[in-house]
């Protein structure tokens, strides 16, 4: 069972990662430090946006406009790191 959430939490943490990933990778593509039309960073971003997008598209409905600014993977961070304390602090030891 510890096996479980062990690879629940390595699945969180890697989601994590990815999703700091797209969101520098996402600035560096408005600011055109990266070449677009590179096909590399052009699978790369199309990567990231089609692992991202469908969880975030969800909390960019409820948020309200905030003039530009996206703040959508800060609020899923914390949503995943709640889940993790969470399933760590309550879950795991009610289980063992």
């Amino acid at each position: 069972m510890l096996a479980l959430f062990q690879t629940i939490d390595l699945a969180l943490n890697l989601y994590t990662w990815i999703l700091i990933a797209s969101a520098i990778f996402s600035w560096l593509y408005a600011f055109n430090v990266i070449n677009s039309s590179n096909q590399f960073v052009n699978s790369v971003g199309m990567f990231l946006y089609n692992v991202t997008e469908p969880v975030l598209r969800p909390i960019r409905r409820v948020l309200p406009n905030l003039g530009g600014i996206d703040i959508s993977p800060i609020i899923l961070l914390l949503i995943i790191f709640f889940i993790r304390s969470f399933m760590w602090n309550t879950i795991v030891p009610m289980v063992m």
